[in-house]
């Protein structure tokens, strides 16, 4: 049962973005710049100065506003925020160029400097600007406007912003995270339905734990989520809207194995359905539903996802003999195997940029995530323990997340289940903080 609607507050009523055009032009010509597709990569130093304000309560803004965006940053691994007290420079204005010596002189490649104002109107005005400190050049200059009360988001918006002029690619912080936040011993679990901004901020449960929640996913295209609910020893699957509240059943499917996932332009859901001891692949469209068988085979085949253009699908299977990771067309034809490692293969998640296929991997006793291209061709296992499942893919396609879960005792205690995520490169795993233990997280597209 839902028993929480998002407010509406939780949107920018108003998000106007312009050029902040100041005494100086804008130079797009400087290199500063992080190549992402290293195999390691060097944190940059990186100088986020507190925004600054007139009034004591723009001051308060711009200080948490400069917390968040440092937070953001340093999660990702490629940025390392420098300490401010090590800052020689400890007054500025937005007008005005920094004494860029005194940032050199403390290793800072990259300089954030920002403003706070309240409007006549009620709003925050929120600005920043971007400086390359070697080149004295400025790399970005940017204006918003919103409600006060939307200041945290104000700041992801401006590290998406910081991310993707310097890495080249979009960043991933103005989104959320769904999952099934967990209590109780490893026999009598409580499982509700939970959300958060994706740095666990803004944290609401969706579900009073009345009844099992399983395998919530996002619509690629909205603010929708799906997920496997059991009414009585029936399983439903809902589709339940972030923005407005609403949900509705999507329909009752018995011997449904796993929750079903969106096509590429969320228009339709993908899912397993177990018949006479068989499961296969359907799909239905969301506003007919009509339903469309895609596989038939004596096997079971389970846990399909669309590619992000909608032309292809990955699934596992036994059909092989042993639990493999397939890709098919969209109509199921053209059916080919794409994993040939050691151990069983399952979970399989297409990666948001198409280039990777994210998937859970059993071998020698122990769980890994791992990623191979859609081909099968150069596997990589980024993360292992006890039990690792559940990968979700960040919007830009450079991070995952995951849950990570611990040996029970034989009283049914221990076993706790924590959600982490890591980057491609398997050298920046950071668990995500919730109030209680989690699993099965799903990534957010940004949000509109």
């Amino acid at each position: 049962m839902i028993i929480l609607k998002w407010s509406q507050t939780l949107y920018l009523s108003v998000l106007t973005t312009t050029m902040f055009i100041a005494s100086i032009h804008m130079a797009f010509s400087a290199e500063l710049r992080i190549d992402i597709t290293q195999g390691t990569v060097k944190p940059l130093p990186v100088a986020v100065t507190d925004f600054i304000g007139d009034k004591a309560v723009e001051q308060e803004y711009g200080r948490n506003i400069t917390r968040v965006i440092s937070n953001d940053l340093e999660r990702s691994g490629l940025f390392k925020p420098l300490d401010k007290r090590a800052f020689i420079q400890s007054k500025h204005t937005t007008d005005t160029l920094p004494r860029f010596g005194d940032w050199r002189i403390i290793s800072a490649q990259a300089l954030v400097q920002g403003r706070v104002m309240l409007v006549p109107d009620g709003r925050l005005r929120v600005e920043f600007r971007l400086w390359d400190v070697f080149a004295e050049q400025q790399m970005q200059g940017l204006a918003y406007f919103t409600a006060p009360d939307n200041w945290r988001r104000v700041a992801h918006i401006v590290s998406d912003a910081i991310y993707k002029r310097i890495t080249g690619e979009s960043g991933y912080f103005d989104t959320r995270i769904v999952y099934v936040s967990e209590t109780g011993q490893q026999t009598q679990r409580t499982k509700r339905l939970a959300i958060m901004d994706q740095d666990g901020a803004n944290h609401q449960f969706l579900t009073d734990g009345s009844t099992l929640v399983l395998t919530p996913r996002f619509s690629p295209t909205s603010q929708d989520i799906t997920y496997l609910s059991y009414f009585g020893d029936k399983p439903r699957v809902y589709i339940f809207n972030i923005e407005t509240g609403h949900q509705e059943i999507l329909g009752d499917f018995p011997g449904m194995t796993f929750a079903p996932r969106f096509s590429a332009d969320g228009k339709k859901v993908i899912f397993s359905m177990a018949k006479d001891g068989n499961s296969e692949i359907f799909t239905m469209d969301i506003k007919t539903r009509a339903t469309e068988r895609l596989t038939h085979h004596s096997s079971i085949d389970t846990s399909p996802s669309f590619s992000p253009d909608g032309k292809f699908i990955t699934f596992n299977s036994d059909r092989g003999g042993s639990q493999q990771i397939y890709v098919m067309m969209a109509n199921g034809s053209n059916v080919k195997r794409i994993s040939y490692g050691k151990g069983r293969y399952a979970t399989p998640v297409w990666s948001p940029r198409g280039d990777l296929i994210a998937f859970t991997k059993f071998t020698g006793g122990r769980f890994y995530i791992g990623v191979m291209r859609p081909d099968g061709k150069g596997e990589r296992l980024l993360a292992e323990d006890f039990l690792v499942e559940a990968p979700t893919w960040a919007p830009n396609g450079r991070v995952l997340m995951f849950f990570r879960q611990g040996r029970s005792n034989v009283d049914g205690s221990g076993g706790k289940s924590k959600l982490y995520s890591i980057d491609l490169t398997g050298h920046n795993e950071r668990q995500v903080i919730t109030p209680l233990d989690g699993s099965d997280p799903a990534w957010s597209p940004l949000i509109p």
